[in-house]
């Protein structure tokens, strides 16, 4: 029996924006299972939207797919894959500046894990402007940010 394909799509998801969504849903078309791992960034000195709520809120978009699953950590994404049988980590790049980032990151936690691999997907079209910091800023200042997020979001 050949194991399972594990991957964690790591991020602080603040919030859970459709292009997230969309890079999840095309994800499961190449691993058995994902882990959706919220981890808390020590680069970021909040968060715009409480964690639990937004666990509950990405859940609540997954209820009827079992193989996707939703959890806090506050470690090494690394060790996070470890514990969990991860082999691989789930990464969406909107442009290049994305992907020298992502890569530096990747490099990394392959030499924390050299099990884990990094598989990058490129951003749907329809969704290479969002980011979760664009959508903080819109709804910090009022506007409608409902277009870009998953309706439970």
């Amino acid at each position: 029996m050949k194991p399972k394909k594990i991957a964690i799509f790591p991020g602080s998801f603040d919030p859970f924006t459709k292009g997230h969504h969309d890079i999840v849903i095309r994800s499961l078309q190449l691993f058995d299972e994902i882990i959706i791992g919220i981890g808390y960034n020590s680069a970021k000195k909040s968060r715009h939207f409480e964690i639990d709520d937004m666990v509950s809120k990405i859940r609540s978009v997954y209820k009827d797919i079992p193989e996707v699953k939703v959890l806090v950590y506050n470690e090494l994404t690394s060790t996070l894959a470890k514990k969990h049988k991860a082999n691989f980590l789930i990464r969406g790049l909107r442009n290049t500046t994305d992907f020298e980032y992502e890569n530096t990151i990747s490099q990394m936690n392959r030499y924390l894990n050299e099990e884990l691999e990094t598989v990058f997907l490129i951003t749907s079209p329809q969704f290479a402007a969002v980011s979760s910091t664009v959508i903080r800023e819109v709804h910090r200042y009022g506007g409608d940010v409902r277009e870009w997020l998953p309706y439970e979001v």
